[in-house]
């Protein structure tokens, strides 16, 4: 539960119909596997005590006896245990028959929750037998106790104030307002849902829809527990079809006719803070009650949650195409806007034989391609100095014969030379050494621009951005941005999916790029071989990209990111050069706040975004976090 993590479970227990005392047998082993699994949350479906299949015999005074007797005997048996169980149980209240969640922890039943919205149509006919839950929350006595009876009840942890529980029962989901919406607005941050939603051709996908845009809607985790194939009964079958969703994703799911097990580790912290992002939600609301409860805080196996290691791309290989495309479409349509508007002649761009300047001349191409221009339109430079190695020069002229770019080549190395001895630098290969390179470089591209009427494309990407691993007046500068947005670990999926897909001499290119070592080629190197190796210097880029997802996506702590990444990069880095490389990456993040205070337009790609003009806003003298 540190950090907040918190293992929860949708379990489907064998029932046979009517059957209260087999049932409950039943339920205790779901419970004692619940126990030994490390869930701290189990949700069980709709009426399993019964089964949902009875018919006219929920009405009769023996089942209901019986229900009463075997809920109880349940209830007892989680007694010495702080898990949260919430369990689907016909109760009578006030000569009224309701369906019922019942929410039950360390032996006490802690609150009734009444489904509202019965369906009565088709093979439906809860109306028949049961009471829908009242407008407002009443009190009910069961077992002697007078508990919270109603839909607006949350449950609230008294010594984790971030979980919020709230529960609805199967087809209230379905309704224009959801229980489940107005226990969210009340701070909720999961729901659980009890359910018997019997099975039918695509019947499937519906609940995955509906599961995972409610949890996005409402910015909660959402575990939905269906009826298994013990209830399957005369014209009905139910294949215990069970999903855990968090945010508008679909953690995992018991598919149907399947195990009926399904377990997640969810991350409540992070929902909390997209509740505070987003400025909505928990809100004061008169009408709906608080229930305490308590945990006892331990340790949450993350390993059993699936954190990946590169979390800017999908986790299936077989999706990185789609999401290539994605990327490259919105890059090319933001720059063809910038087009339309200022109608340059020419696009100069610096080319570097790297992966940064291949991927803007690609959205440059295609961009002139979608706007039936030539991509001779496109004025390539190569600018060697220094440091320029003979593989990233060849790769740069590769690349633009295989694009039908012509490419211009201007040595810089005397422009900078006189530079340095005008400035009477002293020859070390220090800060001002590199950084006039690179502003050398800028002001080339910008003049050029000028003197073809054209705009400057920029080819700075977002982890560089977020490391301040660019040029104050040099490459941090451009007339439009087009890599702004794009993480280093995106940007080499793009161009291996554009490799894959293209075939042929550009293919060949492409892949050299992908295997040469990052580096910005500001000091001499021996025989024409690269001398500076960027990664070696600030760390893996897929580090950075790990460390700054989930400092500025979701807002946490060193403490919970190493705890992260030690999972995600277990086997690949010690937990030393994790934190090393982390100690870096916040040190720099900090300190490189000015420069992207000042950083151009470019086209806004996922839902990481350095933008001051939106998306981040940070004082440029704000103190790092030690």
């Amino acid at each position: 539960m540190f950090h907040g993590f918190l293992k929860v479970a949708a379990y489907t227990p064998k029932v046979r119909v009517g059957d209260c005392i087999f049932n409950a047998e039943s339920i205790k082993r779901e419970i004692d596997l619940a126990r030994e699994r490390g869930v701290a949350v189990l949700t069980l479906p709709e009426l399993c005590v019964t089964a949902y299949t009875c018919g006219d015999l929920f009405v009769q005074d023996g089942m209901v006896e019986r229900a009463m007797a075997a809920l109880k005997d349940i209830v007892d048996y989680t007694r010495g245990s702080d898990m949260f169980v919430a369990v689907g149980c016909p109760v009578v209240h006030r000569h009224l028959l309701y369906n019922c969640g019942v929410i039950v922890q360390n032996g006490e039943v802690l609150a009734l929750i009444p489904k509202q919205y019965l369906p009565n149509y088709a093979e439906f006919r809860e109306k028949r037998w049961f009471q829908p839950c009242p407008e407002q929350n009443e009190r009910a006595i069961i077992f002697g106790k007078e508990v919270p009876f109603g839909n607006k009840i949350i449950f609230r942890c008294d010594n984790w104030h971030e979980l919020v529980i709230g529960v609805e029962v199967c087809a209230d989901l379905w309704a224009t307002m959801p229980p489940s919406s107005i226990q969210s607005q009340a701070g909720a941050l999961l729901c659980l849902n009890l359910s018997a939603s019997d099975e039918a051709v695509t019947k499937d996908d519906f609940r995955r829809l509906i599961v995972t845009c409610q949890s996005s809607k409402e910015n909660l985790a959402y575990v939905y527990c269906s009826a298994g194939e013990g209830e399957s009964t005369t014209d009905v079958v139910f294949s215990q079809h069970n999903i855990i969703a968090e945010n508008g994703g679909l953690v995992t799911e018991a598919v149907p006719f399947g195990s009926g097990h399904c377990e997640a580790v969810i991350d409540v912290n992070a929902l909390s803070f997209e509740r505070r992002r987003h400025v909505k939600h928990g809100l004061t609301n008169p009408e709906v009650w608080e229930v305490p409860i308590h945990f006892n805080l331990r340790e949450t196996n993350i390993k059993e949650r699936n954190i990946t290691p590169h979390p800017f791309l999908p986790e299936k290989r077989e999706d990185w195409a789609r999401r290539s495309k994605a990327i490259l479409d919105i890059q090319c349509n933001g720059l063809k806007k910038r087009i339309e508007h200022v109608n340059p002649k020419r696009l100069i761009i610096g080319v570097s034989g790297g992966l940064d300047s291949t991927i803007a001349m690609m959205v440059c191409a295609r961009t002139l391609r979608m706007m039936d221009r030539p991509v001779t339109d496109i004025y390539a430079v190569s600018l060697p100095c220094f440091g320029t190695s003979n593989t990233t020069k060849n790769n740069a002229e590769k690349l633009c014969a295989a694009m039908g770019v012509p490419l211009r080549t201007i040595d810089i190395s005397e422009a900078v030379s006189v530079h340095l001895k005008n400035i009477e630098h002293t020859g070390e290969h220090d800060a001002a050494y590199e950084n006039a390179q690179a502003r050398e470089r800028t002001q080339v591209l910008l003049n050029l621009a000028n003197m073809e009427k054209g705009i400057m494309i920029g080819t700075g990407d977002l982890s560089e951005a977020a490391l301040g691993f660019c040029t104050y007046g040099g490459d941090a500068v451009s007339m439009y941005s087009v890599n702004c947005d794009v993480p280093k670990t995106a940007i080499r999926m793009v161009l291996h999916e554009v490799a894959k897909h293209e075939g042929g001499e550009l293919a060949k290119v492409l892949n050299s790029i992908l295997d040469t070592p990052i580096s910005p080629e500001l000091l001499p190197g021996k025989d024409g071989v690269i001398a500076q190796r960027t990664e070696d210097l600030i760390g893996p880029y897929e580090l950075h990209d790990f460390y700054l997802f989930y400092t500025v996506r979701y807002g946490m702590n060193k403490e919970k990111i190493l705890r992260m990444a030690n999972t995600a990069f277990e086997g690949s880095y010690t937990k030393e050069v994790i934190e090393r490389w982390y100690d870096l990456f916040i040190k720099r993040f900090y300190a490189a706040q000015f420069k992207r205070s000042s950083a151009p337009d470019g086209p806004r790609v996922g839902n990481v975004c350095l933008s001051q003009r939106g998306d981040w806003c940070m004082a440029s003298d704000a103190v790092a976090p030690k």
